[in-house]
């Protein structure tokens, strides 16, 4: 698909842009998942991880990680010719969550990705989109040597509402990764959708 090209003989199609966030724990897969579907070279500000944060930086199931996010991830998806995502990954420490408030100004939404071997560390991102009323899907990284779940036993393990889809995927894989996309945009249209409905009743 190329940007903003419309049928022969109709003007070119202005996108509609929505702002989605990639949420979740340190090591869980976020940057991966903005570079598995970016259509444009990901912005990344990731740095090496250094001796001096070993007291600070987890990396209890993820030993072989190096980097880590410090600002954000920066991608962008055209999931159809009139829909443009703008993907913003979220640093996953806790010493950056400082930085949530400036980057989830404007999200309709948020993906929160989910690791089985490190499922508490995706409870802060739960909770924060959960008091900011920010609609969000979990995305369960299918991590290889994980053990797996059924969703029904992930979802109790994380207390969601019944209404918060939970979805398995590879952050990895393009396709993958894009399924939880459409997720968090059709989940994100039913909860506008449902607040309009009781703003009119």
């Amino acid at each position: 698909m190329i940007f903003g090209r419309s049928e022969r003989g109709k003007p070119p199609v202005e996108p509609v842009t929505l702002k989605m966030l990639v949420a979740g724990g340190f090591g869980v897969g976020k940057t991966t998942l903005v570079a598995a579907v970016s259509e444009i070279r990901p912005l990344r500000t990731e740095e090496l991880l250094t001796e001096a944060g070993r007291p600070v930086d987890d990396t209890s199931g993820v030993e072989g990680k190096h980097t880590t996010t410090v600002a954000m991830d920066f991608g962008r998806i055209t999931l159809r010719e009139d829909l443009v995502l703008y993907l913003f990954g979220t640093p996953g420490q806790e010493r950056f969550w400082f930085m949530w408030d400036e980057l989830s100004e404007g999200a309709l939404g948020a993906v929160v990705l989910a690791d089985t071997r490190r499922l508490e560390d995706c409870f802060a991102a739960v909770d924060y989109f959960e008091r900011r009323a920010i609609p969000f899907v979990i995305g369960v990284n299918c991590f290889e040597g994980a053990a797996r779940y059924p969703a029904e036993t992930v979802r109790r393990a994380l207390d969601l509402d019944d209404d918060v889809p939970l979805l398995l995927c590879d952050a990895r894989d393009r396709e993958s990764a894009k399924e939880v996309l459409i997720g968090v945009v059709q989940h994100a249209m039913d909860h506008a959708a449902e607040s309009r409905q009781a703003i009119g009743t």
